[in-house]
Formats: C-alpha cells, sequence, structure tokens
C-alpha cells in the first residue's frame, strides 16, 4: 500500500522535502542559540551574584533577627533590591529582612554554613513561588561576628527566563517563516524544473493516444533534462523508423507473395477443372503445369524462409551461437552447392584457410546468396569466381554490372533492380547477405569488376590459423590478421 507522501505529486513532494529540510536545518540552528544564549545569561547571573556582598551592618541585623544577641556594627547599609539576602545558621534557622520573603533551603547552603563547603550555587523556590538563583557564602565578618552561619544572595531568575521567552518567540517565528519561504521556494523551483518533464509527460500521453511518432520536444543545453528529451527524441524517431520499415516490409512481402500465389492459384484452377471436366491435359502439358507448381511452391518457400530470416532482431547474436568456423570451407561448400545450378557456366576457385566468428549456417547462406546473384546475371557461357584471400572473400561474374546510381540500394530489401524484375527473386537475398556479416562483424560491398560484371566483396575479422578455443566474442579482436 501506498503511502500518503507517494501520492502526492512529485512538484509537491519536492516542495514538502524542501520545507522538512529547512525546518530541521532551522530547528537545529535555533535551538543551538537558544541553548547558548541560556548558558551566557546564566553564566552573567551568576557570576553578578557572586560579586554581590552583604554589608556586615545588614547581615548583624539579620543575625538579630534570629535571635542571635550582637554588638553594634556600623556602616549598615541596605543590599540592592534586584536581591533577596537571607541568613542561614547551622541548624537550619533562615532569617530574611522583613518584606523579603525566604528562599528554600539546601542541602549545600547547610553545608556551608557549616563550614563543610566554602560557596554554593542552586535554583530554589521562594515562598511566593519566584524561581531563584541562590549563591551560598559564608561571608567576611569582624571577629565578633564570626560563626556558624552563612548569608544566601537570591534574584529571580526572571532576568533568564524573560529574554530567553522573547528569544524563543522570535526563533519560533523566523522558522515558521523559514519553513512557509522554502516550501513556496520548494514548489516555484520544482515547477520550473520539471516543466520540461510534463512535456515530456505530455508528449508521451499524446504519442500513446494518438499513434502519432512524429511528436519532438525541445532538447535545450546539456543538463539530465536535456538529455533525457534527446533520448526521448531518439527513442521516437527509431520508433518511426521501425515502423515505417514495418510497414514497408509488409507492403514488399504482400507484392512480392502476389505474384506466385497468382500462378499457383491460376494453376491449381485449371488442375480443378480438368478433374471436375473429365478432360485430361496433354501429357506435356500436365508436366509442365506440375513442374510450374511445384516451382511456385519453392518460390513462396524460399520467400517466407527470407522474410523469417530477416524478422530476427538486428542485434548482435548471443555467443553461445557463435562458433569458430572456416570461412574457406563454408566458401567451398557454398560453390559446390551452387554449381549444381549453372551447369553452363565456368566456376573457379581460389581459397585461402581463413578462420572466422560466427553463425556456420547464416555465414553459408550469405555466400551461397551472392554466388546465386552471380549465376542469375552471367551469361551462358560465362565465368563465376570465388576467392578468399587476406581475410577478403571475392564473388566475381561476368553479367551486365550494376549502374552507379543504383549501388546505393542493393542491400535494401526488397529492392530490385528495374532490369532484374523479369528474374527470379525476392529482393531479400543481398539484404540477408549484409545482415549476417554485419553480425559476424565484417562488411560486404559491391562495385564494378575491374573489365566486366560485378564483384562483391565480404571482409571478416579472422586468422588464418584457427584459434584452440574461443570463450567470447572478443577473440575476434585478438586474432584479427
Amino acid at each position: 500500500m501506498k503511502s500518503p507522501f507517494r501520492r502526492l505529486t512529485l512538484r509537491l513532494r519536492l516542495g514538502l522535502s524542501a520545507a522538512v529540510a529547512v525546518a530541521l536545518a532551522v530547528s537545529a540552528v535555533a535551538t543551538a542559540s537558544w541553548l547558548v544564549t541560556r548558558q551566557q545569561l546564566t553564566a552573567q547571573l551568576d557570576s553578578n551574584l557572586q560579586s554581590v556582598q552583604a554589608q556586615p551592618g545588614y547581615v548583624q541585623d539579620l543575625l538579630s533577627l534570629c535571635g542571635m544577641q550582637l554588638p553594634d556594627v556600623s556602616q549598615r547599609n541596605q543590599t540592592p533590591t534586584p536581591y533577596v539576602v537571607q541568613v542561614i545558621t547551622a541548624d537550619g534557622t533562615v532569617c530574611v529582612a522583613p518584606g523579603n520573603k525566604k528562599v528554600a533551603v539546601d542541602e549545600t547552603d547547610l553545608a556551608v554554613a557549616r563550614g563543610v563547603l566554602e560557596s554554593a550555587l542552586h535554583n530554589a523556590t521562594s515562598e511566593d513561588g519566584r524561581r531563584m538563583r541562590v549563591s551560598t557564602t559564608r561571608p567576611d565578618m569582624p571577629p565578633r561576628l564570626s560563626g556558624e552561619f552563612a548569608v544566601s544572595i537570591a534574584q529571580p531568575l526572571t532576568a533568564v527566563d524573560n529574554p530567553l521567552n522573547s528569544l524563543a518567540l522570535f526563533l519560533l517565528g523566523f522558522a515558521g517563516v523559514g519553513v512557509v519561504g522554502a516550501a513556496t521556494a520548494g514548489i516555484g523551483i520544482s515547477r520550473a524544473g520539471l516543466r520540461p518533464v510534463e512535456h515530456l509527460t505530455d508528449a508521451a500521453e499524446h504519442i500513446a493516444h494518438t499513434q502519432d511518432l512524429t511528436v519532438r520536444i525541445p532538447a535545450d543545453g546539456d543538463d539530465e533534462i536535456a538529455r533525457l528529451s534527446k533520448s526521448f527524441n531518439d527513442m521516437t524517431e527509431a520508433l518511426a523508423t521501425s515502423r515505417e520499415r514495418q510497414q514497408q516490409l509488409i507492403a514488399d512481402a504482400g507484392h512480392e507473395l502476389r505474384t506466385p500465389l497468382t500462378s499457383l492459384r491460376a494453376n491449381i484452377q485449371l488442375l480443378i477443372r480438368s478433374h471436375t471436366s473429365g478432360r485430361k491435359l496433354p501429357g506435356n502439358a500436365m508436366n509442365d503445369l506440375l513442374h510450374s507448381v511445384e516451382s511456385q511452391v519453392g518460390e513462396l518457400a524460399s520467400l517466407i524462409a527470407d522474410l523469417q530470416e530477416l524478422s530476427r532482431p538486428d542485434t548482435k547474436p548471443d555467443e553461445t551461437s557463435l562458433h569458430v568456423v572456416a570461412l574457406h570451407e563454408v566458401a567451398g561448400r557454398a560453390m559446390e552447392r551452387v554449381r549444381l545450378r549453372g551447369s553452363d557456366l565456368e566456376f573457379i576457385s581460389d581459397l585461402e584457410e581463413w578462420y572466422v566468428l560466427s553463425e556456420p549456417s547464416a555465414l553459408e547462406r550469405a555466400v551461397v546468396n551472392l554466388l546465386d546473384n552471380a549465376v542469375k546475371f552471367s551469361p551462358p557461357g560465362g565465368t563465376v569466381s570465388l576467392r578468399l584471400g587476406d581475410g577478403r572473400l571475392v564473388v566475381r561474374d561476368q553479367g551486365p554490372g550494376i549502374p552507379a546510381d543504383e549501388l546505393p540500394h542493393v542491400f535494401d530489401r526488397f529492392w530490385r533492380s528495374p532490369t532484374a524484375r523479369s528474374l527470379p527473386g525476392s529482393g531479400l537475398g543481398l539484404a540477408i547477405v549484409a545482415k549476417t556479416v554485419q553480425q559476424a562483424g565484417g562488411t560486404v560491398t559491391l562495385r564494378p569488376a575491374a573489365t566486366q560484371g560485378t564483384e562483391a566483396v565480404i571482409r571478416i575479422p579472422g586468422t588464418r590459423n584457427p584459434p584452440p578455443t574461443v570463450e567470447s566474442r572478443d577473440t575476434r579482436s585478438e586474432a584479427t590478421a
């Protein structure tokens, strides 16, 4: 179950987080300031109390109030009014001037009166309930006034409490203003900072509802939000390209399938009419018809296989599917397979040892596709050559060649030269070659031959000697010639 905080918008969460952070910081500073101020005020009050000395005459008067008969002492001055002065005898008797309230006596006060302690400093409460700060000492008295008693000088703690209360109110108000200001600023800053995210959200929602992949977000700067916007734009562009390629693939596949399906349907209908009418076709016509059906079914099967191959993701294959492949052996097998299809052509091969890391079946099919194209475009009696040396596999034919303006399109899916549309094929062979070679880390190019025809050149990193083991795809870089 989500917490209430998680249910808030990101803007509010950022504002509240800023407010909480400021509240904690201000509270810590305010508390520290209040504690330091209290310590300083208390220390100042203690210093004042300890510096005040009661006059001997005044002390004699207080002792007289306790029933002690003492000789007359001159200079009986009154202690300043902010203070309360009382005498404490060793037996606990407390004497205070008329009009003053007694202050509660602590054990430390009695210890000072009995001569156990030199002085005492503590808080106490007067008879009227006031909180007092008390300093108790044994005063320096004339010898005739000496005895077991102590003098306590007390002052109300309002001298400390009142400034502290005022300071606390001020700090509380300051903290409140700071928290409110931080929350407001946090919400404002988050609103400005999250505006690009809102645009991104709006764009994503628009794409989700309309399937419009042409939407782009302004991406200015190099900060994280700009990088996110650029990544989003790249993603939508890639999705748009992928969708266009998918639609083009479906359209091209439908176009390529229509011709063999139409011809196959016409032949099957002819066979059905012949069977239902009981009129048999002449022997040669029946054989030609069956051969045509077989050829059309094979063409469909080949086209479907090509589509399945191209439907695989354009990513590198798993390392478990990669093997050390003897490219010269793969090329030799491909040559033997294609040789049967061009009995009226001359085949020349010159293959040096070369080992690569690839998928064996896919690589052999790519070489077969190149040789098939060479056979298809070579004139009767022409020569198809296959050479492998220094990591370059070259397939050369003696056909009419490819115009320069068509070379950039030869590896596009379903692309076929206008001069070759009458020949069998789906236009997927070279696209499969390009995909297989790229997945093996190599390159493939088509170029005009030196004299006549076209050359297809495959370059795949490898080595002349087979590696003993292959643990990862990185071995290719170590074995590159």
